[in-house]
């Protein structure tokens, strides 16, 4: 079995990763805030973390890998839009989330096993709160309830914070109520008209109507899909603090048999032409704005795989135009050799299919994307289809295609005519006899086979002991009939 590394953001290396339980590996990402089209840099964790889903799948078996994100549809972005627009919070949150789900399926993204809505899970929020405050973790106060940071001694482990230098560093008013100036919320008051529930009851009484916390949907959400403990848990680099840090607090305290997360994983942020996207730059926009223009989810896709996700990543015109050159070229060779639907069922059924053990050891060592695209690169040399079987199953494990019946049109004008199972194999058969007469010294077949290839317009690469093909000009498979 293929090993895979990750760097675990909480202990600062590169670990060898262990599932708690190998036929049940367990992925927990969070997910949107609900409220408008996600923006491009919304997409590099999506396509970070599905790209881990896949290597998982890969490794362990699609049936022995679950994949949770959830969808916080209870915010204050959300009721300020409802107030906007007039609309009722649900009509925006599912509106969202189909486009959500558009967007995302348009960049290869599979969806995850599970897509928890934080509103469907508030019972389960207030039990943990209650359970947070009979653990002395918790209080209440003015119709809150806090996490109290005090209680929690390994506070700031994760991103390598002293509490004491936080409070100091602080520049924010400290609520009357908050009894330490880093006790975060996880239960507040609802004004009149916004989305609301019965509160959590703390020493007898209820705090009244409210909404939770941002931090404790996750906590409450990963425990009821996974249990106390899991194997990974990731996110952007931005939810590092406060928000995965408050996880983790308050998942420990209410369930200290469990080890939450056992390894935390965190993807840097996205840049447009070296600059941070912003709409006063002018240079903010949306998946959908992309799309919309014509650059395919594909390219996307290989733009933000070519930037190792610990690393910040930069959407430049000349990085999209280099990966739609790429993809062009590969889907144009696997065209060229009639790839389609069925021959890559048919392959896998035949136990023909075949891993690329360097593409997936690359990708193993702590989703190395630039290193196994340079693989890609390599495999994709090939020229004929059996030898071009491990290129093709990197390019699905990458998630570059999806959908074979396209694969003409991902070709484009580039792509020449398919080449019929029947015609590769009377030419690999000429080569093979021609690579015989050779190692015979029978120098007249050798030519003899040369010219014939020559006249059909076959173009024969040479390299390394091995012969490749491809159609060149002219290409007439009708001279090749009876000469296999």
């Amino acid at each position: 079995m293929t090993t895979i590394r990750l760097h675990d953001t909480k202990t600062r290396r590169k670990v060898e990763f262990a599932p708690i339980d190998p036929k049940d590996v367990r992925l927990y990402v969070c997910g949107p805030t609900v409220y408008d089209r996600a923006h491009l840099g919304n997409a590099r964790p999506v396509l970070v973390f599905d790209l881990l889903y896949r290597l998982l799948r890969e490794v362990f078996g699609a049936e022995h890998v679950t994949y949770a994100r959830n969808f916080t549809d209870v915010d204050d972005k959300i009721n300020a839009r409802a107030a906007q627009t007039g609309r009722p919070i649900r009509e925006i949150t599912d509106e969202t989330i189909l486009w959500y789900h558009q967007d995302m399926d348009a960049l290869g993204a599979l969806r995850p096993d599970h897509e928890p809505r934080a509103t469907d899970y508030v019972g389960q929020m207030v039990a943990m709160i209650e359970r947070l405050a009979l653990a002395g973790h918790a209080y209440a106060a003015e119709g809150h309830v806090m996490f109290s940071v005090a209680s929690y001694e390994a506070y700031g482990a994760l991103s390598g914070r002293d509490v004491e230098d936080m409070i100091a560093g602080a520049r924010v008013e400290v609520a009357p109520y908050k009894r330490d100036p880093m006790d975060f919320v996880l239960w507040k008051p609802s004004a009149e008209g916004e989305p609301g529930w019965d509160g959590p009851v703390i020493e007898g009484e209820s705090v009244g109507h409210g909404r939770p916390g941002w931090h404790i949907e996750c906590s409450a959400m990963s425990y009821q899909l996974f249990g106390a403990s899991f194997d990974i848990h990731g996110g952007g680099i931005d939810l590092q603090f406060p928000h995965h840090e408050n996880e983790i607090a308050q998942s420990a305290c209410a369930h200290p048999e469990g080890d939450f997360a056992n390894v935390w994983m965190h993807n840097e942020m996205l840049q447009v032409e070296g600059k941070k996207m912003s709409k006063s730059l002018g240079n903010f926009f949306t998946v959908r704005d992309l799309l919309d223009k014509g650059i395919p989810g594909e390219v996307i896709r290989l733009v933000m795989l070519g930037t190792h996700y610990r690393k910040p990543m930069d959407w430049t015109e000349e990085k999209r135009a280099e990966a739609e050159a790429t993809l062009t070229k590969w889907y144009s060779l696997l065209h060229t050799h009639g790839f389609t639907a069925k021959m890559v069922r048919d392959l896998k059924a035949s136990g023909d299919w075949a891993m690329d053990a360097e593409f997936l050891g690359v990708l193993a060592n702590d989703l190395n994307t630039p290193g196994a695209i340079a693989r890609m690169h390599v495999l994709s040399s090939a020229r004929t289809p059996a030898k071009l079987v491990p290129f093709v199953a990197a390019l699905e494990l990458m998630g570059l295609i999806e959908d074979w019946d396209a694969l003409s049109d991902l070709a484009g004008a580039e792509a020449g005519p398919a080449i019929a199972p029947e015609v590769d194999a009377a030419v690999t058969a000429l080569l093979t006899r021609r690579a015989e007469a050779r190692a015979a010294k029978d120098w007249a077949e050798a030519d003899r086979i040369r010219d014939l290839l020559n006249a059909a317009g076959v173009q024969v690469t040479d390299m390394g002991g091995q012969a490749s093909w491809q159609p060149g000009p002219g290409f007439d498979a009708s001279k090749l009939e009876g000469q296999a």
